[in-house]
């Protein structure tokens, strides 16, 4: 009976080993091979805790987010110009120089001797006209004085706003010859207008030195000129 029993337990023990054998070679021909545990374990953990494992390649870059998303330019419109209500003074219609759209000076002069330099400034907005020459009256004097016909310019002087047109006058002879002198103490300066027979405008008044000037019957004037080295050449 010991015998018997014996081959049995060495049957059992031959049989267990070799279902083993079958299943071992079953895994091997899955592809599956024997896995370690605690290599299973650990790559499991990993997992679990978010952790990259070595091999693990770099994960591309995050989505732009939409808010960051360029939008196309908006394109300008052109503004519209509106037309200016007033004309500019270049295009508007000229008109002739007097007194309430300039201003007028009188400058005693050194050299020449005995003469007075008088400048006009267009004050005004639009272009003026000088025409002629100053008719200007000393103190009381019921009469102006001639013009040197020599000066006449070329063309009429003309005056865009600020610029400033000038006429000497020629008080006194250098050499005492003259007549009838006085010390003048006021100036008037009338305007001519186009046609140069009548003054046109308001009247001048430009201040004369506290001492004053002193005038006689050589007393003349220039035409106006457009430039002071003209006005004073005579």
């Amino acid at each position: 009976m010991s015998d018997l029993r014996t081959s049995r337990t060495r049957l059992a023990g031959a049989a267990a080993t070799v279902v083993l054998a079958a299943l071992s070679l079953t895994a091997c021909d899955k592809g599956t091979g024997v896995h370690d545990e605690g290599a299973s374990a650990t790559a499991t953990a990993n997992s679990s805790s978010g952790a990259p494992s070595a091999g693990a390649s770099k994960s591309a870059p995050d989505a732009e987010p939409a808010s960051a998303t360029k939008r196309p330019a908006a394109t300008r419109v052109p503004a519209t110009r509106t037309p200016a209500a007033n004309a500019p003074a270049s295009t508007a219609k000229p008109v002739t120089c007097e007194g309430s759209v300039t201003r007028t000076v009188a400058a005693p002069l050194t050299r020449p001797v005995n003469h007075l330099l008088l400048t006009v400034t267009n004050t005004g907005s639009k272009t003026c006209f000088l025409y002629g020459y100053p008719a200007v009256r000393f103190g009381e004097a019921q009469a102006v004085p001639p013009v040197i016909e020599d000066s006449q310019p070329q063309a009429v002087v003309t005056l865009k706003p600020g610029e400033s047109g000038y006429a000497a006058v020629n008080l006194s002879s250098a050499d005492g010859s003259g007549a009838n002198g006085y010390t003048a103490k006021s100036l008037t300066v009338f305007f001519h207008g186009r046609s140069g027979n009548e003054s046109t405008g308001a009247s001048a008044h430009p201040p004369l030195p506290a001492k004053g000037v002193y005038v006689d019957d050589s007393l003349k004037v220039t035409y106006w000129q457009q430039s002071m080295d003209d006005a004073i050449s005579w």
